[in-house]
């Protein structure tokens, strides 16, 4: 019995003492890190001078080739913007504009949703309220809306903003994300609950078709937020089917809300407005922007450290949080990292991934190309080459520690990874999972992919709106997640051996 228990330990001790923090490393990351950072110089590039970087469009194309330069100018290798596969048509905005005429002249806010089709030119004229609640009511205005403009009601509730604008992790929470729950608590919804959805969403279906048929100039929907914060999504389709659409606009829910009224009281309301976009044929692809610094060791070398967040963003702001910041975060953890002049054991690429808010085409189209076909079980040329996948994309807040999707082996090394960061605020390990975003499409195929615990600061309030701006980015938190991550990738790309897997089922 002694001689397990000795065995054991001395196995434990010998599988652990690769995973000790080199800190004079860590020391000459933190300097680099925080003494020369460029987070705000790059953020004001991909937000205020890119734009926003909607999937497809020509700002993501942009935004592509400055990346891409920016990467050879601080003479990473390998620098493409690689090609995973098809992704759909681009669209641009060219005009913009709305504005309620009568009974008063008032500016609207509003976006074009993503994918519209633009109106015939300026349109004005009364709005009519739409009230329809079942198929029956569809006769009540039939033949009646060609060149109308048209409104839905809305479930919008503009609550009082008692709660902060902005919030950080207590120590409660992130304890409390440690926990792991066993076994199922019910879905959300009651069968009930979700047979009502189906069948509005049935009935959505219809009236969009109904409006496209009648010949509607523009329709407006309410969307949420309070003070003008829109909520953007979209209407048209990105397929390159080219079914025509209604042109359609969201409008902040206080305006959406004082245009309803008025109709609902009996007060006529005219509006004006225009939308002109481009379709873009040329190139149905979607890419990735790829980059590294090489392997030195002459076995390690064909190993893979990656980190990444995607480039894309939604329309109406200019993508600040989501994910601006996750993308300037990992461009400066591998510009600290070449600035030092570092030689790493392992490859370390750099990967910006295309078209993730339409359902992580680039991660994905990159893990089928590259790692693995999750459905046939496929494995392909990097599938194990690959040690780890560090992505960033939950806005600007401080990394308070990280989610290990299950791998209950990764938490001693992690914890001991994290230990030079405690003072900064990260120190939380749990191996609970989180999903929505790249990470997902490594984890699927059996390679260790992680999403950092963030805090939510106002994330949740602005991202995919028209306010996802510069302005909302918290550029000390970023400074502090480039060095925590820039020092996750080094430790990696030395450890003797690939950081452990789960079973691939």
């Amino acid at each position: 019995m002694y001689l397990l228990v000795a065995l054991f330990f001395t196995f434990s001790e010998a599988a652990f003492a690769q995973d000790k923090v080199d800190l004079e490393m860590v020391h000459k990351i933190k300097n680099e890190g925080i003494g020369n950072s460029q987070i705000q110089d790059l953020s004001f590039h991909l937000t205020d001078y890119l734009g926003p970087r909607l999937s497809g469009s020509s700002n993501l194309k942009n935004a592509r080739e400055w990346t891409a330069e920016k990467f050879k100018e601080w003479g990473l290798s390998n620098v493409r913007i690689d090609s995973y596969g098809d992704f759909g048509r681009g669209w641009d905005v060219k005009k913009s504009y709305i504005a309620m005429k009568d009974p008063y002249y008032a500016q609207v806010i509003g976006y074009p949703k993503a994918w519209t089709d633009g109106t015939d030119g300026l349109v004005e004229s009364e709005v009519t309220l739409l009230e329809i609640t079942s198929e029956e009511d569809f006769d009540k205005y039939r033949g009646k809306l060609k060149g109308k403009v048209v409104i839905t009601p809305a479930n919008l509730n503009s609550d009082p903003a008692f709660e902060a604008e902005a919030s950080r992790l207590t120590d409660e929470q992130l304890e409390a994300r440690k926990t792991v729950s066993i076994g199922g608590g019910g879905g959300r919804y009651t069968p009930e609950m979700l047979a009502q959805l189906r069948a509005q969403r049935a009935l959505d279906q219809k009236l969009t078709q109904f409006l496209l048929e009648e010949g509607v100039a523009l329709r407006l929907t309410g969307t949420r937020g309070n003070f003008g914060t829109v909520f953007h999504t979209r209407a048209g389709s990105f397929s390159t089917d080219k079914l025509p659409t209604v042109p359609e606009m969201e409008i902040a829910s206080e305006h959406h809300g004082r245009i309803y009224r008025l109709l609902k009281n009996g007060y006529p309301v005219k509006i004006e407005a225009e939308i002109q976009v481009e379709w873009l044929d040329d190139d149905y692809k979607g890419y990735n922007v790829l980059a590294e610094i090489p392997g030195t060791d002459k076995n390690l070398k064909p190993e893979l450290v990656l980190l990444g967040g995607h480039l894309d963003s939604w329309h109406a702001g200019t993508g600040g949080n989501d994910n601006a910041a996750g993308v300037v975060v990992m461009m400066e953890a591998i510009r600290i990292l070449k600035a030092l002049d570092y030689q790493p054991k392992r490859t370390i690429r750099i990967a910006l991934w295309g078209e993730e808010e339409q359902g992580l085409f680039g991660s994905r189209g990159y893990v089928q190309k590259y790692v693995a076909d999750r459905n046939s079980k496929e494995k392909k040329a990097e599938w194990d080459k690959i040690s780890a996948y560090y992505n960033l994309d939950n806005g600007s807040g401080k990394i308070r520690g990280i989610y290990l999707e299950g791998n209950d082996m990764l938490v001693p090394i992690f914890e001991k990874w994290f230990e030079p960061f405690h003072t900064m605020g990260a120190k939380t390990i749990t191996t609970r999972n989180t999903g929505s975003t790249d990470h997902v499409a490594f984890d699927a195929v059996g390679v260790p992919g992680f999403q950092f615990i963030q805090d939510p600061i106002d994330y949740g309030r602005g991202y995919h709106t028209n306010m996802d701006v510069y302005e909302r980015m918290q550029f000390p938190d970023m400074t502090q997640a480039a060095v925590i991550i820039a020092s996750m990738v080094y430790h990696t790309a030395e450890r003797a051996e690939k950081l452990p897997r789960k079973a691939w089922k």
